[in-house]
């Protein structure tokens, strides 16, 4: 079997995000893969700018990441009882390009938020966001961490056993919708 190309989209920029941590925590269980994180620092999407200038260089790399990947993960914080703007936004800009890079890519969804909940709303949002581009949506076991601040250690690892398990199952089950092509 062949090494697996798998992207981590994170809807937080900072940093440390914890979004940042899951994804690189996903990308562990996941197992045999080469990892990249998407850049999701991309102008806001504006209809006149696609006309006048075309795609965007750093949209355009997204674009081809995805294309090229052999799995997605996408993790999301909550900001308003949604997915978080910047990640709309890619996504919105994802949207104009041709052939649609989405249509059959396995995907699963995770969240972290500071809240009690763990952005299970944002992941609501960020799956009806994504429906109308007809990837493999891989769902359950449910990954939303709760109070995320506190669920990674100082290397970004997650310390419970309980979120682990449930990632781990989560990455198996991606690893075979994308081991099915």
């Amino acid at each position: 079997m062949s090494t697996h190309r798998l992207l981590g989209m994170s809807g937080a920029l900072r940093k440390d995000a914890t979004n940042r941590f899951l994804i690189r925590n996903a990308a562990r269980l996941y197992g045999d893969a080469e990892f990249a994180e998407a850049d999701l620092h991309l102008p806001l999407y504006n209809a006149d700018d696609e006309a006048e200038q075309g795609i965007p260089d750093p949209v355009a790399r997204l674009v081809d990441q995805i294309a090229a990947a052999d799995a997605v993960v996408i993790s999301t914080p909550e900001y308003n009882k949604m997915l978080s703007g910047v990640l709309k936004n890619a996504l919105d800009w994802v949207s104009r390009v041709k052939p649609q890079p989405w249509v059959g890519k396995p995907v699963a969804v995770m969240s972290a938020a500071g809240g009690r909940a763990g952005g299970d709303r944002a992941q609501t949002s960020l799956l009806s966001a994504m429906t109308p581009f007809q990837p493999r949506l891989v769902v359950g076991p449910e990954v939303a961490i709760a109070a995320s601040g506190q669920e990674f250690d100082e290397n970004g690892h997650l310390t419970s056993p309980r979120y682990e398990a449930a990632l781990a199952a989560l990455m198996e089950k991606l690893r075979t919708e994308a081991d099915r092509g």
